[in-house]
């Protein structure tokens, strides 16, 4: 310490850097508790409060993977017939997956349907014969032209960096209402294209991550949650062990205080034990009656794999599961339609049309379709131009998802692109847009909801996203 010409005491340099050192440590330290004071409530699954009175309390989404043509199915564009085999008369995007050739007319017709009139080509009858219930976004738009980052971004909000899944996000903002099933299931998801990544946590604690039924390979009859059969024959003894279990692990808490991943670790065997009562007998379909089965097309040829999983899907719902995806996945199903658009399209069209359709009759007969929020979505469209003589190419710049029940006006289209369905031209939804009014509709504020890592507040939808209100119901 010195004394200034003023006569003032003032502080010495070291003093200074030392007093300011724990000043910063000190703001550290508060962050650091309050890190410490979030993660240790988010790590339960228990239900939790929404922000505001939610629409939705339950999530399925139905993931098209591949590319589904929106110019082939929600998008009708008569001028690509005017105009085919023509070159395309406006620019084409220069962020592109491959080149393409000339404009391809669609192999199939549109036609109005309900009493909204929408159009539906004819590869989606059934789903057709159900516009009235649905909210059909023909504005998609996306920053990524691989399958890899397209998906990605739809799943996580991210093409490129790893992120938390949209399903963990709803499950870490609302907790389950089942606690005895996971909070948030996915069902034969493919490894390929971010995998894991899909319905994984990344940074948020693991026991909000997606527990996975059976994989892209498997049939559904087959797919089995792992890991569900009891290691004990006599449930006493599972029950002793599983007790001495949690002592020791509790005690290592007590002795190095709070660990979110051992918390986590410890309510997942708990979770596991109790999985082992109730899963089963969720996923055992054989009580369902014959008539429901045909609402799927259960046992009806191309029909029957992918009716088997939105059935299944109803029933987690049903049963409290808060969010479930079913994937029409590769490398069983693909519909990246490079070459061979018709067979391609017409070949995948025919095993979800009648299933999802199906899915949405289910949940109005039972009650839950109000409630439930139901979404169709793919990585991005196709090109209105040909790949070779007769495919199409990836397309982000415009494309269609859809989205029923819970909260959306059925009967109704959003969005634009122009007449060769190149460009958004109206409403442009961005992939932060749309998981912004995924977690409105669920009573989540998109802004509001974080998870503080590595020194920042992350969200799904990071510093972008706008609801669109314009397609939620009063």
């Amino acid at each position: 310490m010195f004394t200034s010409s003023a006569g003032l005491q003032t502080t010495s340099r070291r003093q200074a850097l030392q007093e300011i050192a724990c000043g910063f440590g000190g703001l550290g330290l508060w962050d650091l508790l309050n890190t410490e004071q979030q993660a240790h409530g988010a790590t339960s699954l228990r239900r939790r409060d929404s922000h505001y009175p939610a629409h939705a309390k339950r999530v399925i989404f139905v993931f098209i993977h591949g590319g589904l043509s929106h110019v082939d199915s929600f998008d009708p564009k008569p001028k690509l017939e005017e105009l085919d085999g023509q070159p395309v008369p406006i620019e084409k995007p220069k962020f592109n997956f491959a080149s393409t050739g000339n404009i391809l007319k669609s192999p199939w017709k549109f036609h109005h349907y309900g009493e909204s009139g929408i159009e539906v080509s004819d590869l989606f009858p059934h789903i057709g014969s159900t516009i009235d219930d649905i909210c059909v976004i023909r504005s998609m738009h996306g920053n990524q032209v691989a399958h890899g980052g397209a998906t990605l971004l739809l799943h996580t909000g991210d093409g490129v960096l790893i992120r938390p899944s949209m399903g963990a996000w709803v499950l870490y903002g609302l907790g389950t209402e089942n606690q005895n099933l996971p909070g948030f299931i996915t069902i034969t998801p493919s490894s390929y294209h971010g995998g894991s990544q899909n319905y994984g946590a990344a940074f948020l604690p693991a026991v909000f991550q997606g527990t996975r039924i059976g994989d892209g390979n498997t049939a559904p009859e087959n797919a089995k949650m792992s890991n569900l059969a009891p290691a004990q024959k006599q449930q006493v003894l599972q029950r002793l062990q599983l007790d001495m279990l949690r002592r020791q692990n509790e005690r290592a808490l007590q002795h190095d205080g709070h660990d979110a991943r051992l918390e986590a670790r410890i309510e997942s065997f708990e979770l596991a034990f109790r999985m082992q009562m109730a899963a089963p007998e969720v996923m055992d379909t054989s009580n369902e009656t014959a008539e429901t089965e045909s609402l799927y097309g259960i046992g009806e040829g191309p029909t029957d794999d992918f009716g088997r999983q939105c059935l299944l899907a109803r029933r987690l719902s049903e049963a409290g599961v808060r969010f479930v995806q079913v994937n029409h996945s590769y490398p069983r199903n693909y519909w990246d339609a490079h070459g061979n658009l018709k067979s391609n399209h017409q070949s995948n069209a025919k095993k979800v049309d009648k299933p999802i359709a199906g899915l949405i009759r289910d949940l109005k007969q039972r009650g839950l379709h109000d409630d439930t929020l139901v979404i169709l979505g793919t990585e991005f469209g196709r090109t209105p131009a040909a790949q070779g003589k007769n495919g199409r190419d990836h397309h982000p710049h415009a494309f269609t998802m859809w989205m029923s029940g819970g909260g959306i006006k059925g009967g109704t289209v959003y969005g634009a692109t122009d007449e060769f369905g190149y460009y958004v031209t109206e409403n442009k939804v961005r992939m932060r847009d749309f998981h912004a009014t995924v977690l409105q509709l669920m009573g989540i504020d998109h802004e509001r909801l974080t998870f503080r890592h590595s020194g920042r507040d992350f969200r799904l939808t990071d510093v972008e996203g706008s609801v669109l209100h314009d397609i939620i119901t009063s």
